[in-house]
């Protein structure tokens, strides 16, 4: 993932809803597609990976907070 200097809450929010998008596209779509088929396995799993890659977004942000 490349890297984004982020000085604005303007400049976060599209950051965030950029994020948010591509988390939804990916994991989410997994997640929608094993509810419809109405597997268990796949509904674990790829709600677990939902989960996963809001929690990586999230420390994304705080390592990026963290003065080097």
């Amino acid at each position: 993932m490349d890297s984004v200097e982020i000085t604005t809450r303007s400049e976060f929010a599209m950051w965030a809803i950029q994020r948010a998008q591509e988390i939804v596209m990916n994991e989410g779509s997994a997640l929608a597609l094993a509810a419809r088929d109405m597997d268990e396995a796949a509904l674990q799993e790829n709600g677990a990976a939902l989960g996963q890659a809001i929690a990586e977004a999230m420390l994304e942000v705080f390592d990026g907070l963290i003065s080097e």
